[in-house]
């Protein structure tokens, strides 16, 4: 059986509401992030990248339901639904669908939401979500801190490959609430100002929300012209620590060789990195580390939270298609934020969009509980 391919992606985020409009502004080095002033979610300005209400609800509004669903859910749904738009299969026992959140609807839990709380369970969420587009098969629920949105192509691909379903669609999405603004702020890893990942003059984390979705099939014909073949993946936990990473980039390194071994490729033939870099001390130095160990400190490298913020479990997902776009636009996009190095090892970061010959990418992730995952993917018409 070939190697699964990437299809049908969209983007729902504070920089617009499909793949190819986000893009478009990355190559223009637009960012998303804005200071929000909001005392529910805390009580000091912060950066952040939200999803206007208002858009959401015209895009929502557009399929015809009136159901009551949450801001989360709404978002995931306008996603999967222009995902699924050019889908002619039935959505049978052959299709698959896998949710990836790190806290989905945990503003449930508001003693002011007018949800029930049991809609906070993870379960509850992909149930919503198979029912309002009639999937046949269970969803499969991703939950593996921030690493969620990249493992979940990892899950597909392997599903497939093992001839459990024919196709897989991967919705991710996480919000800004005042839980989880208040968790970073408690590990005083907030950034007051946009973060600067690699930076020197780096002050942390910004929060962002967003929903993304993808198609991934064993069908070549469903190909679209920015889709990539799903070469080699493999994940490793540290145990280094709960909140903080291996000091030796251990894991993460461990992850990359794997992936390189089962892509039999060498770290030569990786034409651009998708890096985590949540402009946070320890991450971005071990990711430099990582990066030394496996031979690609020269491979031009950026990190997408300067546009977006760190989304949580959407983030690998939702980087992952900006890398597709990369691909196929032979466009390497810069790692906005970025002024001078601020880790101990050699990167080369993206300072500005620059068009390259592009043909297999590296996409990695770390999160919380030590996990890390690295995907490489290659662009399918090359």
């Amino acid at each position: 059986m070939n190697n699964p391919i990437i299809s049908y992606n969209n983007i729902i985020s504070s920089l617009g509401f499909d793949s190819a409009t986000v893009v478009d502004k990355i190559s223009k080095k637009e960012s998303g992030l804005e200071k929000i002033i909001d005392q529910d979610i805390l009580d000091r300005p912060f950066y952040s990248s939200m999803i206007d209400v208002g858009l959401l609800e015209s895009s929502y509004s557009k399929l015809g339901t009136r159901q009551k669903y949450t801001k989360l859910e709404k978002m995931m749904i306008a996603s999967l639904s222009d995902t699924l738009k050019s889908f002619e299969h039935p959505l049978n026992e052959r299709v698959g669908l896998i949710v990836s959140t790190t806290k989905g609807n945990i503003d449930a839990l508001d003693p002011n939401s007018s949800f029930n709380e049991n809609r906070a369970y993870l379960g509850e969420l992909a149930a919503q979500l198979k029912n309002f587009f009639h999937f046949e098969t269970e969803p499969i629920v991703l939950s593996n801190a921030c690493v969620s949105g990249v493992l979940a192509i990892s899950v597909a691909k392997r599903l497939i490959k093992q001839d459990k379903f024919d196709h897989v669609f991967v919705v991710a999405g996480d919000l800004v609430t005042q839980f989880i603004i208040s968790g970073f702020n408690a590990f005083q890893a907030l950034s007051d100002l946009p973060c600067r990942p690699y930076c020197q003059t780096r002050s942390g984390i910004n929060i962002g929300e967003v929903a993304a979705s993808v198609l991934v099939t064993n069908d070549h014909s469903l190909a679209v012209e920015e889709s990539v073949i799903v070469m080699g993946d493999a994940s490793c936990n540290d145990a280094n620590h709960i909140s903080g990473p291996s000091r030796t980039g251990e894991g993460l390194h461990r992850s990359i060789e794997s992936a390189m071994k089962e892509a039999a490729i060498s770290a030569n033939q990786v034409d651009y990195i998708s890096a985590h870099g949540t402009a946070t001390p320890y991450n971005d130095e071990m990711e430099s580390i990582a990066f030394d160990r496996s031979g690609l400190s020269e491979v031009p490298l950026n990190s997408l939270k300067g546009y977006f913020g760190h989304t949580l479990g959407a983030s690998g997902l939702l980087e992952t298609i900006v890398g597709m776009h990369s691909l196929k636009n032979n466009t390497l996009y810069a790692s906005l934020g970025f002024q001078e190095m601020g880790v101990s090892r050699p990167l080369n970061i993206i300072k500005d969009t620059t068009e390259k010959t592009l043909n297999i990418f590296l996409k990695t992730a770390s999160g919380f509980g030590g996990s890390n995952t690295a995907v490489l993917f290659k662009k399918l018409n090359s």
